[in-house]
């Protein structure tokens, strides 16, 4: 069975054609789920929904921010009761990727050299030896 309406808050237009009173937000429990909307025309058509009113009324503010209006053209939603919105949790920043591990096997030991890349710089020519000294002298 569905309950009472409960006012639950008000949005105020203050710029626009529809400016004017504040505007009443109620707020329906069914089971486990509240509904949080205004009972007027334009807006009745934006409802927040979630498990707790707090739920509701973080879905009914992102809801209401979709809507046509500036933000500079109404204040609100303004909660009573102790209603607080409940935003979503963000989500966890992604990890870093991580490198694919090393291979830990030992390389065979080999004795092979590897080519060195051809230039067209002919080599040096060998340097003579130095002359050692007579360690008799």
């Amino acid at each position: 069975m569905e309950s009472l309406p409960e006012l639950v808050g008000t949005v105020h237009i203050i710029m626009g054609p529809y400016r004017g009173n504040p505007i009443a937000l109620y707020m329906c429990q069914e089971d486990s789920t509240c509904h949080i909307s205004p009972r007027i025309y334009p807006w009745n058509q934006t409802v927040g929904t979630g498990d707790t009113p707090n739920k509701a009324a973080a879905d009914f503010e992102a809801k209401w921010k979709e809507t046509d209006l500036a933000d500079d053209m109404y204040t609100g939603p303004h909660w009573e009761g102790g209603i607080k919105p409940e935003k979503p949790k963000p989500a966890p920043p992604p990890k870093p990727a991580t490198p694919p591990a090393a291979k830990t096997e030992a390389a065979p030991d080999t004795d092979t050299k590897t080519p060195l890349p051809k230039s067209s710089a002919p080599p040096d020519p060998p340097q003579p030896a130095p002359e050692a000294e007579d360690a008799t002298k």
